[in-house]
C-alpha cells in the first residue's frame, strides 16, 4: 500500500513539474497543490538532491510548502510565476472544508519572513486566496537567470 501510495505521489509530481537534468533544476510549471504530504516528501527530495528551483507559472496552496523547505538561495521565479496562499483546511467524510487554525499557524510560521510579513500586510492567510506574483514577488526572490 505505501508503495502506491509513493507511486502515485511521484506520478502527480511528474506531471505537475519537469525535471531539467543539464541545469540540475525543478521546475514548476503549473500546480494547483493538493494534498500535502505528497509535497512535503517531494519537496525534501528535493532539498536533498540540491537542485535548484525554478517556479515558472502558478505554484498554489500546498505547492507553496517549498518555500519552507528549499533553500531560498536555490529558488528564483519566472516574469509566469505566481504562488497561491490560503488558510489550512481539511474534507470530512461528506466533503465538505473545515479550517485547521492551528495547522495555518504552523504553516505561516514556517514560510521565510519576507513571505510572512507580505501574507499579513495583505489580511493573513484565510478561506480566499492571496496571489503573490510580480514586482511583489520579484522583491522576495531572484528573477531566474
Amino acid at each position: 500500500m505505501r508503495r502506491m501510495f509513493f507511486v502515485g505521489a511521484w506520478m502527480l509530481a511528474s506531471a505537475l513539474f519537469t525535471t531539467t537534468p543539464a541545469m540540475a533544476e525543478i521546475r514548476i510549471i503549473q500546480s494547483p497543490g493538493g494534498e500535502v504530504g505528497p509535497f512535503l516528501d517531494l519537496f525534501e527530495q528535493v532539498r536533498e538532491s540540491g537542485e535548484r528551483v525554478v517556479i515558472d507559472g502558478p505554484c498554489l496552496s500546498a505547492c507553496t510548502l517549498v518555500l519552507s523547505i528549499v533553500p531560498g538561495e536555490r529558488i528564483c521565479v519566472t516574469k509566469r510565476a505566481v504562488l497561491g496562499f490560503h488558510a489550512a483546511r481539511s474534507v470530512d467524510r461528506r466533503g465538505r472544508f473545515y479550517a485547521e487554525p492551528e495547522a495555518s499557524d504552523a504553516v505561516l510560521q514556517a514560510y521565510p519572513g519576507p513571505v510572512r510579513d507580505w501574507i499579513s500586510r495583505h489580511g493573513g492567510l484565510s478561506s480566499r486566496l492571496l496571489l503573490l506574483k510580480g514586482r511583489d514577488l520579484a522583491a522576495i526572490y531572484p528573477r531566474c537567470r
